[in-house]
Order: structure tokens, then C-alpha cells, then sequence
């Protein structure tokens, strides 16, 4: 397997710890990254509340190296994910969007890319049957998959995921060995993108999140995007001096957990990174 790797803003820079643990996962899986040269800002968040035609325009660019490649697309960040993968669904259905958005690119989208998020590309073309013998199952261990509120709700037909009640998530973390908690907040919004301009709103919404985790029994959260996990890992700190509650609740990616259950040495998956320590998960597997 080979995919075109699109590591968006975060990936080299606040997500360093996603883009280590997914490059060390594919490693064990024989799945190839090739990094996008000359990518850019997918437009998701500001570009896509100031102006729909200039945030598929950069997605678009962004499809259109992808194609030159002949390569689908792989983009671990949720809202880059989601920018793509509604750029793209939508330049393919109508035709004189794609006219438009092309006038205005070096080279024309054509359509022939896909746009995968790692989590699916888990499930669906790698297969946990594949996963294999386990060197070290996460046994013990309850998890609170938090799948955020856009990894599950780009256009699609069928849709890849249940958007309200997903179960990608829950499913590999059983395959790993991990006791999932019920966790009905696992699609709520963590007012990560108002983090900054509404700071108040995100922590209790944050506050909410890590929360209703800690009294469903979750030893950890799992989680599949840059700005949710620093939103929850983070802002941790101050979420508990609000709430005059310690948490104490690590935030994982979970590629990072992935590696951990298959023995991929701890070097390597960035767990270092972490606000929150990590290491009553890492004793508890």
C-alpha cells in the first residue's frame, strides 16, 4: 500500500507526536508515505468560514498534486480530512464548481484521487484480522474512543462511519485489547477552533468532555486530531482549576496506542509530548 501523505499545518509542528506514532505504525504495516511536495493549507476552519470558494480552491491545489502522483490521498489531521474530502466530492459532482475553482489553479483538478483518514484506512484496506498477535495488548486498559465532531461527517455516499454513533474507532481499540468505556460525548464538539477567540466557551465544553470520560471509568482518551487533542490534553490544566477538580487524564492519539499494543519501541511514538503524562497508561500495558 502506498498513499500520497498529506501531513497538513499541525503534523510538523504541534502534532509532531501523531505524525511520529502513524509513520511508525505504517512502518510495521508495510504501508508506504509518500509525502506531498510543495503542499499547502487545506483551508479548513478560517478559509472555510470567510470564503467556500477560496477554501476549495486550496484543497483543491492541494487534490491536484495527489493526482499528478496517481496516488490517493492520506490525511491524519480531521479537519484537514474533512476539507479534502468535501473539495473533492463536491468538484466531482458539479462540474461547473470544478470550472470555476480550475480557473484559478496551476494545474486543473481532474478527479482521480481518493481522500482517506488513517482510522479507515485501518479498517478498510489494511483489515484488523491483520493486526495480528499482539506483543502487547492493551489489556486492562479502558479507553474513551473521542472521535470529535468532523471525522465522521464529511459528505459521503454511504457514509464511511454512523456520524452520530460511529464505531471505527471502538472497534479497533478492541482489536487492540482495550476496554471501551460508553462514552456518548465521543462526537460532541471540544471547542477546539474557538480555542483562542472564545476561550471560555471551549473549556467548558472541554470541561464537559474530559468529564463525562473520567465517570464512564476511562483510564485515557483515544483521539484521531490535531486541535481535539490539544484542546483536551492541552488546556487540561486549565479545564481543572475551573472545575476545582484534578482530572489527570492523558490524551492519546490513537496511532499512539496502536503502537504500544504492537511493541513499537516508545521512542518512537512520541509519548514525551504529551501535556498530561502518559505513563500510568504505558505501566498499565
Amino acid at each position: 500500500m502506498k498513499y500520497a501523505y498529506y501531513p497538513g499545518c499541525s503534523l510538523h509542528a504541534s502534532a509532531k507526536e501523531y505524525d511520529a506514532s502513524w509513520r511508525a505504525v505504517c512502518e510495521r504495516l508495510d504501508i508506504e508515505l509518500a509525502e506531498m511536495a510543495d503542499w499547502s493549507c487545506c483551508g479548513t476552519v478560517h478559509a472555510t468560514s470567510v470564503d467556500r470558494t477560496l477554501s476549495l480552491a486550496l484543497a483543491a491545489r492541494n487534490l491536484t498534486i495527489a493526482e499528478a502522483m496517481d496516488l490517493e490521498i492520506v490525511a491524519p489531521c480531521s479537519g484537514c480530512y474533512k476539507n479534502l474530502r468535501t473539495a473533492d466530492e463536491a468538484l466531482k459532482r458539479d462540474m461547473g464548481l470544478r470550472e470555476k475553482i480550475n480557473g484559478s489553479l496551476p494545474h486543473p483538478f481532474q478527479g482521480g484521487t481518493k481522500v482517506k483518514h488513517p482510522l479507515y484506512v485501518i479498517l478498510e484496506e489494511v483489515g484488523l484480522d491483520k493486526l495480528g498477535d499482539l506483543p502487547r495488548p492493551l489489556r486492562g486498559l479502558t479507553v474513551a474512543p473521542y472521535y470529535g465532531c468532523v471525522l465522521t461527517r464529511p459528505a459521503a455516499t454511504p457514509p464511511i462511519d454512523d456520524p452520530e454513533d460511529p464505531q471505527g474507532l471502538d472497534l479497533l481499540l478492541q482489536a487492540l485489547g482495550a476496554e471501551v468505556v460508553p462514552y456518548p460525548a465521543k462526537t460532541k464538539c471540544c471547542g477546539g477552533a474557538v480555542l483562542l477567540s472564545h476561550t471560555d466557551i471551549a473549556l467548558d465544553l472541554t470541561g464537559k468532555l474530559l468529564k463525562e470520560a473520567k465517570d464512564a471509568g476511562a483510564q485515557c482518551l483515544a483521539v484521531a486530531c490535531p486541535m481535539c487533542q490539544m484542546a483536551l490534553d492541552a488546556y487540561q490544566s486549565k479545564v481543572q482549576r475551573r472545575l476545582g477538580e484534578r482530572l489527570d487524564l492523558p490524551v492519546l492519539y490513537f496511532t499512539q496506542l496502536m503502537g504500544l499494543a504492537m511493541g513499537i519501541d516508545e521512542r518512537h511514538l512520541g509519548l514525551g509530548g504529551l501535556m498530561v503524562s502518559p505513563a500510568k497508561v504505558v505501566a498499565q500495558v
